[in-house]
């Protein structure tokens, strides 16, 4: 329960439970945070009124706000992306595409496949092993990972920045929470999108039945604030190339503000896009699908570029990469594909 910020985007991590109380029967109605103070030792109440900022408070497996009243037999429990355990980081020899190196940070251009750092059941082969290899003396975050400043799902592939002093890991992670950082992605999505462009707004929070998701809520008190823009780059008919524009950055946010409107990210497991959502039912275009998916084993997700204030020089930079192969090849069947079909044959 670090009071630092550490943002969360698009984390693959799952939860784990540091702590769990429950309230016994003669309990007087309490602010939460009041009675956590009381329950935790060497705790603050900035700390855990962060924590709850942060949505890691859970009652009754909700999650709660810092001035939620804790009533006798309620269960509460804090969970957090990372094990309650310190980890001893293994430094492996892993190799890294930098795309931008100086004496505060370094800019990675992560693999798909690459787990960004231990947890989750995979507590070697991470980039954050890599890291430990390669350099010394790397700042921790919040979370205990060394250089961290944001994260990408393992499936996802592009951009991160990190810190390689104190002082750069907070003024970047400053940037991420005042949202002043720049964050483009681009995805290819099921479904004809209707309009050009677009913004999403909806609070994301875990999944009330499925730990593993995250999802949209209509209540304001559920979840954290999250809005992404969208611009369409290039239509295939039954799938969409889209540009999306973080404002904020939540766990999986992309992922599920494109469910939420009805287009998944094409081979999204986690989220149903391994499926065919649009198309027809001729044989021939299922295994032009299947021939897609063995192409791009993953989600058609790629964080293309990143813009942040220089923590040393002060100097606006912006770094852009190529999408990776596997994206390029299934962009091109789908382009080939959607010529040689007729727009009558297509669904909008």
């Amino acid at each position: 329960m670090n009071s630092e910020y550490t943002p969360d985007l698009d984390s693959e991590d799952d939860l784990f439970e540091h702590y769990r109380f429950e309230v016994p029967k003669g309990q007087a109605f309490l602010r939460i945070d009041k009675y956590l103070m009381s329950q935790i030792a060497n705790s603050t109440r900035n700390k855990i009124q962060n924590a709850a900022e942060n949505g890691d408070i859970y009652v009754n497996d909700v999650p709660v706000k810092s001035n939620y009243k804790v009533k006798p037999m309620d269960v509460i429990r804090i969970l957090l992306s990372h094990p309650p355990f310190e980890n001893h980081v293994l430094p492996e020899n892993i190799p890294l595409d930098i795309v931008y190196e100086d004496d505060a940070l370094l800019l990675i251009n992560k693999p798909p496949g690459l787990v960004v750092h231990p947890g989750h059941g995979n507590y070697t082969g991470t980039l954050v092993n890599a890291l430990a290899y390669h350099f010394e003396n790397l700042p921790m975050n919040s979370s205990e990972h060394p250089g961290l400043v944001h994260r990408i799902d393992k499936d996802t592939s592009g951009l991160l920045v990190i810190a390689k002093t104190e002082a750069a890991m907070t003024h970047l992670a400053k940037q991420f929470e005042a949202k002043t950082s720049e964050r483009e992605y681009v995805a290819l999505v099921w479904g004809n999108v209707k309009e050009d462009e677009g913004t999403i707004e909806g609070n994301i929070a875990r999944h009330v039945k499925d730990r593993m998701q995250m999802a949209v809520f209509a209540d304001p008190e559920i979840g954290k604030p999250a809005i992404t823009h969208y611009k369409v780059l290039e239509r295939f008919g039954y799938v969409t190339l889209v540009s999306c524009v973080l404002e904020t950055g939540r766990t999986h946010q992309i992922r599920v503000h494109m469910k939420h409107i009805g287009h998944t990210l094409f081979n999204d497991e986690r989220y149903g896009g391994h499926l065919i959502l649009k198309g027809t039912t001729f044989t021939k275009y299922k295994q032009f699908i299947d021939n897609c998916f063995k192409t791009l084993p993953r989600q058609a997700l790629h964080a293309k570029t990143l813009g942040f204030v220089h923590p040393v020089t002060g100097e606006m930079m912006r770094f852009d990469t190529e999408l990776p192969q596997d994206m390029q090849e299934v962009i091109e069947k789908w382009r080939n594909y959607s010529k040689s079909h007729t727009a009558e044959d297509e669904e909008e």
